[in-house]
């Protein structure tokens, strides 16, 4: 079978483009690949990385729970390499359910944890992941006030009439959401505020360097003002330095996520204690 070009199935063949673009493609493939193989063999597993409070950083206030995906040899292959392409495909789909299934045995195993899931706008009514959601939350009836389901800004603005009845359904339930990204996107205002999401995520962009960057300070005033706006607690992302934090702070900012304030892992404090407690 010749190679084909992902994700059109177009034939692609080295002498029609460069070799460079040619060996592009065809890594692209590989990878797409081995995330489909992972994803079959249910080889993944989450990261969690701390969101702490603004005003006491020494206190947790959820975590995100974050998706990771492994190669045959155990390896974690970069989201960076294949979200894109998989979010719109069915291995995207089946990558959600699996996130949500970790997120949720991780609700059960503590009852004091407050976890974040990301999911795409794209898996609302798809059955395997609303089928999972129901389940987890048969087992345990606190699960769904400690959940948090993040879709992205640009997602939610894929579907947005479906996302409000989605995640109206839920909210009656108990599940909070938090809209990710935020600022990354074209967010119409008019959906913003019919959406009425939980805890808006200010995009990392944004908050990179912003004690010293005057442009990015007035923008994420301006975002922070219109989360007051809607009622919405606000998370910035992607801080990573204490100056950067400190900046923040100055601006009101429920919460703060990033590097400095906590690197993602695959085993997480209460998880520690266990192995500690077993140990000893």
């Amino acid at each position: 079978m010749p190679d084909t070009d992902f994700p059109t199935g177009e034939p692609l063949s080295p002498d029609l483009v460069s070799p460079l673009d040619f060996a592009v493609a065809q890594r692209d493939r590989e990878t797409l690949n081995m995330v489909r193989r992972a994803v079959e063999r249910r080889d993944v597993l989450l990261a969690f990385q701390p969101v702490v409070q603004t005003a006491r950083p020494d206190r947790v206030a959820f975590y995100e729970g974050l998706i990771r995906v492994l190669d045959s040899t155990g390896r974690i292959i970069p989201a960076k390499d294949f979200i894109d392409a998989i979010e719109p495909t069915e291995i995207g789909r089946r990558l959600d359910c699996l996130a949500l299934e970790m997120g949720l045995i991780s609700l059960a195993e503590d009852p004091t944890l407050r976890l974040a899931v990301n999911m795409s706008a794209r898996s609302i009514g798809y059955p395997l992941w609303m089928k999972t959601l129901n389940k987890g939350l048969a087992i345990d009836e606190t699960a769904a006030e400690r959940l948090i389901l993040e879709i992205t800004e640009s997602s939610a603005m894929r579907v947005p009439e479906l996302v409000t009845v989605f995640m109206q359904d839920l909210q009656a339930r108990g599940v909070s959401f938090a809209i990710d990204d935020f600022g990354a996107g074209f967010t119409s205002f008019r959906y913003l505020r019919e959406f009425y999401f939980d805890i808006l995520k200010i995009d990392g962009q944004f908050i990179r360097g912003i004690a010293q960057n005057p442009d990015n300070q007035v923008l994420t005033q301006a975002l922070l003002s219109i989360a007051r706006h809607f009622d919405m607690f606000t998370v910035a992302e992607s801080v990573e330095t204490a100056e950067d934090a400190a900046y923040l702070a100055t601006l009101g900012l429920d919460c703060l996520q990033g590097f400095y304030c906590g690197a993602p892992t695959v085993m997480p404090p209460w998880k520690t204690h266990v192995a500690r407690a077993s140990n000893g």
